[in-house]
């Protein structure tokens, strides 16, 4: 459809932004649905998160996604919180209800769906996840929630530590999942937990931008043939954590594209109140069946 005066503008709020396979999927499904909508992803500074968040008010913009690093820093900025991303305590998706402004997270929906399109169980499995910030608090708590039997959480010692040690408190109050937090820096605990693993989770953002080269592991020996691992990254398409996967001959090396994709089909939905076209996008986007 032609942009008129009365086409709609939602976008992405990240830094960095250009990365973003977003626009394409989005854009795709409203042309799809015929509707009057855009996508756009714009890369906003920290100290400029409030701006663009009073911008969603000023142009009245359905809403807008919310990446790295900022799905924690713009809950302050809100009106009000879904009950599940309360819980979480992130942010992936922002929609305006006529001023309102409304938090919620679909990333860890999208991370259980991706392995189940994937054939890979959580049900009384054991993960190691690294990495509890926007992206990692609502896989994991998902992952709790879904069946998982045991989590590994690794976190470094730095702004997310805190959180890391909240969302274990939480896992073991609130779930029959059993969490325990380990230090990052202790990488012979790290290689232990990950051995004795189902599913290595890496939600560090490591593998992409400025750091495309470098993976949390790089020994093929930490992983075992029947496991799975997954990298939260998309963009590009195979990490050099997935190259490690794939030289261990790891039976499931995924990336974060399913998750991306999973979690917009209840994005799509908070924002329009229709379906996404979801084989149309798989088929046209991520060239998958």
């Amino acid at each position: 459809m032609k942009i008129d005066g009365h086409t709609n503008l939602i976008a992405l709020i990240a830094h960095p932004a250009g990365h973003s396979q977003s626009p394409a999927m989005y854009n795709f499904a409203f042309n799809h649905e015929q509707m009057n909508t855009r996508f756009l992803a714009l890369d906003v500074s920290p100290a400029d998160l409030p701006t663009a968040i009073a911008a969603v008010r000023a142009f009245k913009m359905p809403g807008v996604s919310v990446s790295m690093p900022f799905k924690q820093a713009v809950i302050p900025l809100l009106d009000r919180l879904d009950p599940t991303a309360k819980m979480i305590g992130a942010v992936n998706t922002v929609v305006n209800h006529d001023g309102v402004l409304t938090g919620y997270t679909t990333d860890g929906i999208g991370f259980v769906q991706a392995l189940r399109d994937a054939h890979v169980p959580l049900a009384g499995k054991t993960m190691t996840l690294a990495g509890v910030g926007g992206a990692g608090t609502p896989i994991a708590i998902q992952s709790a929630l879904t069946g998982l039997k045991t989590l590994n959480v690794f976190n470094l010692n730095d702004a997310a530590v805190a959180n890391a040690r909240r969302v274990v408190q939480l896992i073991n109050d609130q779930t029959d999942c059993h969490a325990t937090f380990y230090p990052l820096e202790d990488r012979d605990q790290f290689k232990q937990a990950i051995a004795a693993s189902d599913l290595y989770t890496d939600a560090t953002g490591l593998g992409m931008g400025k750091l495309i080269d470098q993976a949390l592991v790089d020994d093929p020996t930490w992983f075992h043939p029947e496991m799975t691992v997954f990298d939260t990254v998309y963009a590009p398409a195979e990490t050099q954590l997935m190259r490690v996967a794939q030289q261990a001959g790891v039976a499931h090396v995924l990336n974060g594209q399913g998750m991306l994709l999973n979690q917009g089909v209840a994005v799509f939905k908070l924002w329009t109140g229709h379906d996404m076209p979801v084989a149309a996008v798989r088929h046209e986007i991520f060239k998958a069946d």
